[in-house]
């Protein structure tokens, strides 16, 4: 009787999960359907006004479709919590560790699932772990042992936990040194109202979980970088997190918002980072990659973004590129007030396979910015959308001469179909994990 009762359990089941996927891809098939002819063209040759023409008329009425992308993007995160059917999301970073229910006896894998230019970051993988158990006293020159300052400056491979959650309010920048995974799975941590975090000069950085915002400007001040050294600090700008002449960074599943300058800003010919699954809320100038128009040493710079959410309350500099490589892929652009992606002095820019939602504003339809003085030489600049889905009236401007070989340092990744976006985003941001169970 037993088994006969378990064989019509797992019978039922199976028909569910087998509707549910039937039904799901009749709805997928159908949007696709649907938003056909709202993708953007990629023919290098169109004029720009032409572009302009096509798209401001795309649909009969915007803010019907930017409520339908609203309204699946909310059903995307609720069903981060059916996680218990299926962990496969098709994202390859999440895929490669959260479907562990052990994760947190096996934190250390995780530094095997970077994907894109950061994919050599291995943060302190290869050291012991460091439990950060006081938020209250941070002190710059002499931070005291169980701080997270006592912890990113050690010259050694340390994997950084928190014990519980905290709120951690810096007095100073927290500079970190090289071979470093800060990992706040297993607790609620924000970093906030204070000074926020300084990549400088270093390698091999993890940062996974946080929620960092309200960062402030400091300085002025002595700050300790490593156990033998301090310096005086000048003022800092107040980024979220600012990385400077470093390499090998990744930068993933975390929650940033309302700081005094960037959110994340890359310069000084830092290279090799991966930016991805981050959530980006309520900012004006969100991301910097490149210091200055005159700063040549930049055209090194190789930075993917990948996966994230850009969300409610987001103005301009999603990203703001400068002399680099820069390949953006499969992210959900949902709100800006400006543009997504600007630049300036040549770099080359890939956009593959993300959602384009552009706001009601009729005058901020354009995805893409030059910022520019005098002639038309970006024209000659390569920038390219590819099976990019554009929504709401939103449109890429391209140039430059389309050849593939222009891409290849501005490609790290396989992107996926744009039509996925909602799925492969949906756990953007620092997620819950809880012992024994899935990260939802």
């Amino acid at each position: 009787m037993a088994v006969s009762l378990r064989s019509i359990i797992v019978s039922s089941l199976l028909s569910v999960l087998l509707f549910v996927n039937v039904i799901a891809g009749r709805e997928s098939s159908e949007e696709s359907y649907q938003l056909k002819s709202l993708k953007n063209s990629t023919t290098a040759e169109r004029l720009t006004k032409e572009v302009e023409f096509k798209h401001d008329h795309a649909v009969d009425d915007p803010e019907a479709v930017a409520s339908m992308v609203d309204m699946t993007i909310k059903n995307s995160t609720e069903r981060r919590k059916l996680g218990f059917f299926s962990c496969v999301t098709g994202n390859p970073i999440d895929d490669c560790w959260r479907c562990d229910r052990s994760w947190i006896h096996n934190r250390k894998r995780l530094a095997d699932c970077s994907i894109g230019f950061g994919r050599n970051a291995i943060g302190g993988r290869d050291g012991r772990y460091y439990v950060v158990t006081d938020p209250n006293n941070d002190d710059p020159v002499n931070p005291r042992r169980g701080t997270l300052r006592h912890a990113v400056i050690q010259d050694r491979p340390l994997w950084i936990v928190f014990k519980r959650d905290m709120v951690i309010t810096l007095k100073q920048e927290l500079i970190m040194n090289s071979f470093k995974t800060i990992d706040a799975r297993g607790a609620s941590v924000h970093i906030a109202n204070g000074a926020c975090i300084t990549i400088q000069f270093v390698t091999n950085i993890i940062i996974h979980g946080l929620h960092i915002h309200d960062c402030k400007p400091t300085g002025n001040a002595m700050v300790r970088s490593s156990p033998t050294h301090y310096g005086w600090r000048t003022m800092a700008d107040g980024d979220a997190i600012s990385i400077f002449g470093s390499s090998h960074i990744w930068i993933d599943h975390n929650s940033l918002s309302n700081c005094a300058d960037g959110l994340i800003d890359a310069i000084m010919g830092s290279t090799a980072i991966t930016i991805s699954n981050n959530y980006f809320t309520h900012h004006n100038e969100v991301m910097l990659l490149g210091h200055s128009d005159s700063y040549e040493r930049d055209r090194v710079m190789q930075v993917t973004i990948a996966y994230n959410h850009f969300g409610v309350g987001l103005i301009q500099r999603l990203p703001r590129c400068r002399h680099g490589y820069f390949h953006i892929v499969n992210n959900d652009y949902t709100h800006w007030n400006m543009y997504a992606i600007g630049g300036s002095a040549n770099p080359t820019i890939n956009s593959q396979g993300n959602r384009y939602l552009a706001p009601v504003n009729p005058f901020a339809k354009q995805v893409t910015k030059r910022i520019v003085t005098g002639n038309m030489t970006w024209r000659h600049w390569n920038w390219r959308s590819e099976g990019d889905l554009m929504l709401n009236g939103a449109y890429f401007t391209p140039s430059g001469r389309g050849a593939a070989a222009n891409y290849a340092k501005a490609s790290s990744l396989a992107a996926k179909s744009s039509s996925l976006v909602g799925t492969l985003t949906a756990g953007a941001g620092a997620l819950k994990c809880r012992r024994g169970m899935q990260c939802i």
